[in-house]
C-alpha cells in the first residue's frame, strides 16, 4: 500500500470524553450528530475528492466515532499505526476547540516530522492565536481551501517556498507568516463530491468506521448537499453570516453552485444511496430564477429519493408548486427562531417576514405533495425572556392546530457557542450578550466544566446561564406534551422523552449543586455519574428520531456498490 499523502483526522468535541463527566445537555439534539459532534464537515469529501483526482492519496478518518463505538480503540496506537506524508484536521465548528488541538499534540508527539495543518472556519477566526500552538505547522484560512492545500502539499513534497501558497498562515524559523487570502472562488462549482471515493477509501484501507459521517447514518443515512458558499442574510447570532463571511472569507455576496452542478451532484448520490439529500442554503438567495433553473434540471434527473428543502426567507406559492413539480418526495425546512416578530427582525433586519406569511407558505406547502414541514425554534436570542420562550410552544400549539401530523416543531438551546464572527461575538453589548470567552484557549476550558449550562460561551440581559437552562426543559416538557396531544409523536416515544427530561433536570440539579459547594459532590462520586451524565446528554428536548427521514428496507442500492467494488479491486489487480 502506498504512503498516504494526508491523512484527515476529524476529533471529538472533547479529546478524553470516554474518561471525564460532562453533561453536555441537549447542545446537539437538532443534529445529525452527538454531544461529541462526530460529524465531520463535507469539505473533507471535496478536498478528497480534489487531490485524488489529482494523484495525491487522502484518508479520512473519524476519530469521534471510532472512539464512541468502539471504548477500546486507542488513538496515539492508531496513529503510530499509520504512516502519512501529512496530517489535516479540521476546527470548523468551536465546539472541537478541545479535541482537534489534543488530537494535534498527539500526532505531533507521534509523528514530529510531519507536518499538521489546521482548516476550517474557527480555525480561520483564531489563526492568530492557533498558530502558536507547537503542534500546529500551517493553517489554511477561509471556506475553500481545496487548491491552496493542493498547492501547500505539493510545495511541501518538493521544497519549493511557501510565499505563493495563498490563504496559508505558517512558521518559519520561529517566526510567524500569514500569506494573503486571495483564493476566493467565484463559483462553487471548481470542486465537487464524489460518493464513489468513499466506498474506494472503505475497500483501500478496509475501514468502513472511519468514513461514516456520524454515529446512527446507517439508521438515518442523510446526505448533503452544500449548494452555495456564504449567505445573503445577516442572522446576528450566525457564524456563517454575510457579516461573518466579509470578515473571514473576504466574501461580499455568496457564490452558488450551478444548477447543473448541484443536480449533478444529487444524481451521483442517489445512484448508490435512496436516503434523503439535504440541500444546504436557499435556493432563493440569488433569486426565484436560480431557484427554477435547478428545478427544471432536477425535474428531468426523475430523482425518487427525498429532497429536503431550506428556505430562509418565505418563497412564493410559485417556487412550492414549482417543487412540488419538480420532485416526487420533498420536505420544507423553515427556521424563524422565535414566534416574537420583533426577536425575529432582530435576528435579521435585511431579510424579515410576518408569522402570517410563514403560516401561508406552511398551508400551501401541506396542499401539495410536502412530506414533512420542520419548523425550528431557538432559546438565547437578543430580547428573549423566559415569557417569551413559553409565548413560543403556545405558537407551536398554534400550527399544530392549523396543520396536519406532516408538520411538526422543534426548540433548543443556542449552544454551546455563539460563533465567533457573527455579530453578537463581535458586538455583545449591543445586542445584549454577555460573553464568558473571547479566545480559543477560553473556549478550550469552557468545554471541559462539569455541565453544559457552564459550556455556554454567553448569557443575555434578559436570561442568565442557569435560566437558559432552566428554560430550555421547561419548554422542551412543554412542546412534548403537546407533541403527545397532537399525535406528533406516538405515546411510548413522548413518556420516554419526558421521562428523560425529568432525569435530566434531577441530574443538573445535582450537579448545580455540586459546583455551588464542593463539599456536597466529592470527584468520586461524579465519576460515578459517568454513565448517566451521557446518558441525558442525547434525546432529552426531543427523540431524536423525531429527525429521521422515512426509511426504507433497502436504504442503500447495493448492485451499484457491487460495481464499484468490483471495479476497484479488477483495477488493482491489474495494477
Amino acid at each position: 500500500m502506498s504512503q498516504i499523502d494526508l491523512l484527515l483526522l476529524h476529533p471529538p468535541s472533547v479529546y478524553d470524553f470516554r474518561q471525564k463527566s460532562i453533561m453536555y445537555g441537549p447542545i446537539s439534539d437538532l443534529i445529525p450528530s452527538s454531544p461529541v459532534f462526530e460529524m465531520y464537515p463535507l469539505g473533507f469529501l471535496t478536498m478528497a475528492n480534489y487531490l485524488e483526482s489529482r494523484g495525491l492519496k487522502v484518508r479520512i478518518v473519524n476519530l469521534a466515532l471510532r472512539m464512541m463505538n468502539d471504548v477500546d480503540f486507542d488513538v496515539p496506537e492508531f496513529l503510530a499505526s499509520v504512516k502519512p506524508k501529512a496530517i489535516g484536521i479540521d476546527l470548523h465548528w468551536l465546539p472541537h476547540a478541545h479535541g482537534s488541538i489534543e488530537i494535534a499534540r498527539l500526532a505531533k508527539e507521534i509523528h514530529p516530522e510531519v507536518p499538521v495543518i489546521f482548516g476550517g472556519l474557527s480555525a480561520t477566526y483564531f489563526h492568530e492565536e492557533l498558530i502558536h500552538y507547537p503542534q500546529v505547522d500551517y493553517i489554511l484560512r477561509g471556506d475553500a481551501i481545496e487548491p491552496p492545500l493542493y498547492t501547500l502539499l505539493t510545495s511541501l513534497r518538493s521544497g519549493q517556498s511557501l510565499e505563493a501558497v495563498p490563504n496559508l498562515t505558517w512558521k518559519t524559523a520561529g517566526e510567524v507568516r500569514t500569506n494573503p487570502l486571495t483564493f476566493v472562488p467565484a463559483t462553487a462549482d471548481y470542486v465537487d463530491l464524489n460518493p464513489e471515493l468513499m466506498m474506494q477509501m472503505v475497500l483501500r484501507y478496509r475501514d468502513l468506521q472511519s468514513v461514516l459521517p456520524f454515529n446512527g447514518w446507517w439508521q438515518n443515512p442523510i446526505t448533503a448537499i452544500f449548494t452555495v458558499k456564504g449567505c445573503a442574510h445577516e442572522c446576528t447570532t450566525c457564524g456563517g453570516s454575510s457579516q461573518a463571511n466579509e470578515l473571514l472569507n473576504i466574501r461580499h455576496a455568496p457564490v452558488f453552485r450551478s444548477p447543473h452542478n448541484i443536480v449533478k451532484n444529487i444524481v451521483d448520490i442517489s445512484r448508490f444511496s435512496k436516503g434523503p439529500i439535504f440541500l444546504v442554503g436557499d435556493l432563493c438567495q440569488t433569486g426565484e430564477e436560480f431557484a427554477f433553473d435547478t428545478l427544471k434540471s432536477l425535474k428531468a434527473a426523475k430523482i425518487k429519493n427525498e429532497i429536503v428543502f431550506e428556505v430562509f426567507g418565505m418563497p412564493s406559492k410559485s417556487y412550492l408548486q414549482a417543487i412540488d413539480d419538480a420532485v416526487e418526495n420533498w420536505c420544507l425546512e423553515l427556521s424563524p427562531e422565535s414566534h416574537d416578530e420583533q426577536i425575529r427582525r432582530l435576528q435579521d433586519e435585511k431579510v424579515f417576514y410576518l408569522n402570517a406569511e410563514m403560516e401561508a407558505v406552511i398551508e400551501e406547502a401541506l396542499a401539495l405533495r410536502c412530506h414533512r414541514v420542520d419548523v425550528f425554534f431557538m432559546i438565547g436570542l437578543s430580547k428573549q425572556t423566559r415569557e417569551s420562550v413559553l409565548a413560543t410552544i403556545d405558537y407551536c400549539e398554534q400550527l399544530f392546530q392549523t396543520s396536519d401530523t406532516r408538520l411538526s416543531c422543534f426548540i433548543s438551546p443556542m449552544g454551546p457557542f455563539v460563533d465567533p464572527g457573527s455579530r453578537c461575538f463581535e458586538e455583545p453589548d449591543r445586542f445584549g450578550y454577555k460573553l464568558f470567552a473571547h479566545t480559543l484557549e477560553e473556549h478550550r476550558q469552557l468545554l471541559v466544566q462539569p455541565s453544559w449550562g457552564q459550556i455556554l460561551n454567553y448569557e443575555t440581559k434578559w436570561m442568565s446561564r442557569d435560566e437558559l437552562v432552566d428554560i430550555t426543559y421547561d419548554a422542551a416538557e412543554a412542546l412534548n406534551r403537546l407533541k403527545l396531544k397532537y399525535s406528533r409523536i406516538d405515546s411510548a416515544r413522548g413518556e420516554a422523552v419526558a421521562e428523560r427530561i425529568t432525569q435530566a433536570r434531577n441530574l443538573k440539579d445535582r450537579l448545580r449543586l455540586s459546583i455551588s459547594d464542593q463539599n456536597k459532590m466529592d470527584p468520586n462520586e461524579r465519576r460515578l455519574l459517568l454513565g448517566e451524565i451521557h446518558d441525558f446528554s442525547v434525546s432529552t428536548v426531543c427523540d431524536k428520531r423525531e429527525l429521521f427521514w422515512k426509511r426504507h428496507l433497502m436504504s442503500f442500492k447495493w448492485i451499484e456498490i457491487l460495481r464499484v467494488a468490483l471495479a476497484f479491486f479488477w483495477n488493482k489487480k491489474m495494477r
